[in-house]
Formats: structure tokens, sequence, C-alpha cells
């Protein structure tokens, strides 16, 4: 009796256990990755966008909506600039470019539980000029929505979105999740992580950092490490001190890509939004406040300086590396007072607007 009793023991503990299934590696076949918004953001994976409260991430993350409704490019095209090179003009090469591809208008889900659709969404969504057909919000208000809410994947299936927004990410993770806690984060990201390469879409999930004061980009990430451990791309989002107007994007993590360059865009309540361009800062120094402001003043101001009597041969000024001034930051310090370059014979000038 106890033998019978032990066999049938062993039997129901072998059914429960999974059959052995082994992928031989000669008979995966090499995927190419595809891009929502190289190198930062792709499609079939999560994408995370981090920042403190009121630096610009769902004002940033609407306009990329918008455009991507509207079937355009994310970035705006770059005008052409000159550098001397023998006295042969020459376009300068800009990461603003970002092998971004013509894609069709698509379809995004986006969800947000703070702010209101009427008052704040949509009005957003009509000045950055989107499509608002095509940005739909599943209807939460009896249930709130969750990242394993079965109605999630629905959407996607019915929309066939391409992309996928929770923002900001802590207000979907559900009543009894401890968002510190590793064991209830990752069955949550590993979910939307699976309907991101099922359904091939960007999934992006919006957070706010936490309140670590050492700066480092590391430490002030959402709650458990496995929110960042779970997502192939992330970003942080700051604002510029002493120059608040100014926000930056920094690249923080990417698994599928090299590291993007920094990009800056304007946010002024009087002119609206704008894409600057690159910005020479890493995430450690935009979060701690470092000299970026500081070294963009440096910059004009010596421009301004050395401008004042007339026009400069424009490989005289960028020796203004010598005085620790680097030509990133110079070119944009030359944008931004809106100084103009003119030929004269075999050289580049550069020269103050009248």
């Amino acid at each position: 009796m106890e033998t019978n009793r032990l066999v049938t023991q062993k039997t129901e503990t072998k059914r429960m256990q999974p059959d052995l299934k082994l992928i031989n590696m000669e008979t995966v076949e090499v995927e190419q990755i595809e891009w929502l918004f190289y190198p930062f953001i792709p499609f079939g994976k999560v994408t995370i966008i981090q920042g403190d409260p009121g630096e610009g991430k769902t004002t940033m993350v609407l306009q990329i909506i918008a455009k991507l409704t509207r079937g355009e490019k994310i970035l705006p095209e770059q005008e052409q600039k000159t550098e001397e090179n023998s006295g042969a003009e020459m376009v300068v090469d800009s990461d603003l470019k970002l092998s971004e591809s013509p894609m069709e208008p698509v379809n995004v889900i986006y969800q947000t539980a703070e702010d209101g659709l009427g008052d704040t969404i949509k009005p957003r969504l009509l000045v950055a000029g989107a499509d608002c057909s095509r940005v739909m919000v599943i209807d939460d208000r009896e249930q709130p929505l969750t990242m394993l809410d079965i109605r999630l994947e629905e959407a996607i299936m019915q929309t066939k979105a391409r992309l996928v927004v929770l923002d900001p990410i802590q207000g979907f993770l559900g009543a009894e999740v401890d968002m510190h806690r590793a064991n209830e984060i990752r069955p949550l990201m590993k979910r939307v992580a699976v309907l991101a390469e099922k359904y091939h879409c960007a999934i992006i999930l919006i957070g706010h950092m936490n309140k670590n004061s050492n700066g480092k980009s590391s430490y002030r990430g959402l709650g458990s490490i496995d929110f960042q451990a779970a997502a192939r791309s992330v970003l942080i989002v700051g604002r510029i001190k002493d120059e608040p107007e100014i926000r930056v994007v920094c690249h923080v993590k990417s698994s599928l890509a090299p590291e993007g360059k920094s990009i800056a865009f304007r946010l002024d309540k009087e002119t609206g939004f704008e894409w600057i361009g690159e910005y020479d800062i890493s995430a450690d120094d935009l979060l701690s406040g470092d000299s970026r402001g500081q070294k963009s003043r440096k910059a004009k101001e010596f421009l301004m300086e050395i401008l004042a009597n007339g026009g400069m041969a424009q490989r005289k000024i960028e020796e203004a590396e010598k005085r620790g001034i680097k030509k990133k930051t110079l070119r944009n310090a030359k944008l931004e007072l809106e100084i103009n370059s003119v030929k004269r014979g075999n050289q580049w000038f550069w020269m103050l607007s009248e």
C-alpha cells in the first residue's frame, strides 16, 4: 500500500515538471533590430524614460507621438553646417539625423495615471500637431489598468499600435506591488517585454527619479534594479542648471546599439517645444547640476568677445579648445547666438548677426 502511494506521488511530481527542450544555436536565425527612433527606442523591446517631475518627459514623448501619428521623422532636418577643410565647403556630420527611416502613420496607445485627458493631454497633442484619431487610451475609470492586465494585450491586438506608453510606470504596478522588491517587479517587466516582442511594438515606461542625493544616474532610477535590467534602452531627461528652459535627453543604457549622443530640446512657456541638437553633457553631470550651463555661457562670452570687432577665421576660433572649450560646445553656442558663416576666399569666417 505504501509502495503504491510513493509511486503515485513520483508520477504526479514528474507530471508537474516541464519536459527538457534544448535549442541548438545553429538553428536560430539572426534577426535585425528595427528602430522606432535609433538608437534610443527599439521596436519589440522596452524603453524606460526617467527624470524628476516637471523636467519635460511627458511633453517630449507627446511630441514624439505627434510625429509618429503623421508618419514624420521625430527630429527636424538639420540645416547644413559648414567647416573649413582645405577651402572646400562640406556638410558636418550630425547625430541629429540618426538614421531615421520614413514611416507610415502609426497608432499609439497612451496611458496616463496623472494628467487629465481633456484638459492636459489632448491640448498638448494638438499643439504638437498630432493626428488624435490615431492615439488610443484604455478606459480604466472603473478598474485601474496594471501591467498584468489582459486589456493591455487586447488593446494592442485591436489597434495594432506600434507604440505603447505607460506614464508614469508607478501608476500601473498595482496597489499591492512594492516597486523595491525584485520578486514583485520581475513578472511585471517580463510581461511587458513579452508583449513588446510578441507584437513587435515599442513600449515606453515613463518614471520619476528617486531623491538619492549623490546624483549618480544608476542610483536615482526606479525602485528595483530589475526595472532597468529588463529594459533594453534607458533614457534620462533633465534640465540644464542656469538655463532651465533647456532640457537634455541622455542615454544611460543601450543593449542593442552604441549609446546615442545627448540631445537637447527647449521648453519655453512662450515659444513651446523645440529640438536644439546635440549637447555635450553626461547623465551624471546633468543630474548633479554640473557646470554645463557655465560651459555654454563661457563659450558664448568667448564668441561675443572675439567677434565684437568683426569676423574671424573659423580655424582660428576653434583654437578655443586650448581654453577648455570643446568644439561641440562652441558650435552649440554659435547656433544659439545665430552667428553666420561667411566664405572669404578659401576660408570660412564666423560673424555676428547684424
